[in-house]
């Protein structure tokens, strides 16, 4: 993609044509500073969100955000809504990580007042919470339970007495699609999650514990619960294997099936059958169930970090702020051309942002993260969605080729950081040059009216696998 065949339409806004491609059936738009442009423009992200723009029912535009980096067929950042009745559901429109997302937890207490606690904490914290590739749980569930748990999710969770009824009002659709069916997932997927509810993984999954650094918008810091000092606690995790095996099934399902519907693709990553279809349909239904595991996941891990701040701090209880999915399909009403029509919006590294919810924007290791809170213009600009974090710009090859991640532990210890980690190679897969300016992707989105900053957080203790 060369700078030429892109245009700035508005502040940071820019598009892509439908004339770039004669197969385009809508343009491709991406919020981007200037300064990031290069960084876009260096990988194939801008082409897949041109080939998103090729795919059969899409309506207004493919859109990505400016945390846009390659993925497998979407873009990761990318936003696109389908007519249900003419268009597709995709796989790699979610992700194979179905329903990565973030939760935070937040505490009544004020970091100067933890400050020499948080060591300890970090370290029980990892004790509590396993990690790691493959790495496996203690706390197990019978076939007759995980069935039920990707049935019902977090309140499933719940019930179990993994966690609080009052924690599901905090969580996007409260935890629980019920387009979910737990027999459209594989035995072998089942197999995959069987005992890792309650893990976090490796990659760029982790828990941080942070101090609420600034407060911007002090009418929705107070609707929250943020306070500036206050000690918050981010967890970022998904679906672990079971939700990779759904993605890697389907994908075969639909790489047969696509002829039969008369769909061609130009890239075979971006396979697809309509939403309609059987196999739209049943994937669907699968993908559900894995957003419904992911939640349980991030339940059950909010019970272990309650656990952990009970043996080491043993004050007051820690309170779900709120969790957000950024890879997932949900059916939504949005306005098109003056009419409300019910459409499947697919977010892959995008999150929900309807105006008035809390969106957690996580940083990268060591640099800040965000609360903002949707605006009313995401509805009309962004399918109510924004970015979901600060976006590769570095390969974790590269990353690992680049950093050593024994001195960036230093260095990260050296600014108060407490790191607790089962390997060094992956420390040095998440160094905070690995991704973008987490600042300038925040002001991007709030520039563009489709999200407010309520507040900055800064780490004080990191635990990854």
């Amino acid at each position: 993609m060369k700078r030429s065949s892109i245009r700035e339409i508005e502040e940071r806004l820019w598009e892509i044509p439908r004339s770039y491609r004669s197969d385009m059936r809508v343009p491709a738009r991406f919020y981007a500073s200037e300064a990031m442009l290069d960084q876009i423009l260096a990988d194939r992200s801008l082409e897949q969100l041109v080939n998103v723009a090729t795919l059969p029912g899409i309506v207004g535009y493919a859109l990505a955000m400016p945390d846009i980096h390659e993925g497998y067929g979407f873009p990761i950042g990318g936003v696109a809504a389908f007519d249900l009745d003419e268009g597709v559901i995709s796989p790699g429109g979610i992700g194979y990580d179905i329903n990565c997302g973030v939760r935070l937890l937040a505490s009544s207490e004020r970091f100067e007042e933890l400050r020499d606690s948080i060591g300890e904490l970090a370290r029980e914290i990892y004790r509590q919470v396993p990690s790691g590739v493959g790495h496996g749980n203690q706390i197990t569930f019978s076939s007759k339970q995980l069935d039920q748990v990707l049935r019902d999710g977090a309140p499933r969770m719940v019930e179990f007495g993994y966690g609080e009824p009052e924690d599901l009002g905090h969580i996007e659709s409260g935890g629980v699609l019920d387009a979910a069916d737990a027999s459209k997932v594989s035995e072998h997927a089942k197999q995959r999650g069987r005992d890792q509810l309650g893990t976090m993984g490796a990659g760029n999954h982790f828990v941080e514990i942070d101090r609420i650094d600034t407060i911007y918008d002090c009418d929705a810091a107070g609707r929250m619960g943020l306070f500036e000092g206050q000690v918050v606690i981010q967890l970022h995790t998904g679906s672990r294997g079971l939700g990779h095996q759904i993605a890697t099934d389907f994908i075969r399902v639909m790489n047969r099936a696509m002829p039969m519907y008369g769909i061609t693709v130009p890239d075979r990553e971006l396979c697809c059958v309509p939403f309609r279809s059987a196999e739209g349909q049943e994937y669907f239904s699968a993908m559900s169930a894995g957003a419904n595991f992911a939640w349980s996941n991030r339940q059950l891990i909010t019970w272990e970090i309650r656990q952990a701040w009970k043996a080491v701090i043993g004050s007051s209880p820690l309170r779900v702020v709120y969790d957000v999915a950024h890879n997932i399909a949900k059916v939504e009403t949005h306005e098109i051309d003056g009419q409300s029509r019910q459409l499947l919006v697919h977010r892959k590294g995008a999150t929900r942002a309807f105006p008035g919810q809390p969106v957690i924007i996580p940083g990268s290791m060591g640099t800040a993260s965000f609360v903002l809170e949707g605006a009313p213009a995401s509805m009309r600009e962004s399918f109510g969605s924004s970015c979901h974090g600060a976006g590769r710009r570095m390969s974790r090859k590269k990353a690992k080729h680049l950093v050593q991640g024994g001195q960036l532990r230093r260095e990260l210890e050296a600014m108060g950081v407490s790191v607790q980690a089962g390997s060094l190679a992956g420390l040095a897969e998440e160094a905070p040059r690995a991704y973008k300016d987490i600042d300038d992707v925040v002001s991007t989105v709030v520039s563009a009216g489709i999200a407010r900053k309520v507040a900055k957080l800064v780490p004080v203790g990191i635990m990854k696998g």
